[in-house]
Formats: structure tokens, C-alpha cells, sequence
């Protein structure tokens, strides 16, 4: 299964601003949503933004909300999860997946992953 590429991550102070990008083929992207998820050391993957495939998006943590947004650029096969005022807490390695549901926005909705960005942000 041809899976999605992460890119964009970095080490940021906080405050400072980031976006990711998601590459996924076209038959995903334009059929199936998508979704950005996290993970810090030590701790279980959570869900923190998804898209469905006609740009709605279905899901945003409410620790973000204010400071991050999903979208997607139909051209490209991309969808960008933009991370503004970061704080450390942000600090993970961050995974885009896509999902067959359209409604999807849990971990265990998701079947294709990405290998994930590291996301580093200093105090």
C-alpha cells in the first residue's frame, strides 16, 4: 500500500510557527479524508487535525485549536497542517494518514501512514 510523505518539521522556539505537508497519491487524496496526528516520547499516538476529501475538516484537538488549521491544495496532492504560537508541548514526531471513512478522525480510523516529521520546540 503506497503509503504518505511528511515533510516540514524542524527545531522552532516557542512561539515561532511551522507547516507540515502531506504528499499522498491522487487516487487517496481525492477519495479517502485525511488526518495529521502526534506523538511524544513516552506517549500514546492522539489525533490532532483531520480533512475529508471535499476540504471539511472533521476534527481539531481542542489543545490547538486557535493556533493550528488543516488544509489542502487539490493541485498538489498535499495537505499542510499550519502550527502557529507553538509551545514545547508540541513537541513530537507528527504522521499523516488517510482513512476510507469519511467521518474519520480517531487513530484506529486510519490505515495508511506516513513515517512521520519530528517536530522539536525549545522553552
Amino acid at each position: 500500500q503506497v503509503q504518505p510523505v511528511e515533510s516540514g518539521g524542524g527545531l522552532v522556539q516557542a512561539g515561532d510557527s511551522l507547516r507540515l505537508s502531506c504528499a499522498a497519491p491522487g487516487r487517496a487524496f481525492s477519495q479517502h479524508t485525511m488526518g495529521w496526528f502526534r506523538q511524544a516520547p513516552g506517549k500514546e499516538r492522539e489525533s490532532v487535525a483531520a480533512i475529508s476529501w471535499n476540504g471539511d475538516i472533521i476534527y481539531l484537538a481542542d489543545s490547538v485549536k486557535g493556533r493550528f488549521t488543516i488544509s489542502k491544495d487539490n493541485d498538489k496532492n498535499t495537505v499542510f497542517l499550519q502550527m502557529n504560537n507553538l509551545k514545547p508541548e508540541a513537541t513530537a514526531v507528527y504522521y499523516c494518514a488517510w482513512s476510507e471513512f469519511g467521518s474519520a478522525w480517531r487513530v484506529n480510523e486510519f490505515t495508511a501512514w506516513g513515517q512521520g516529521t519530528q517536530v522539536t520546540v525549545s522553552a
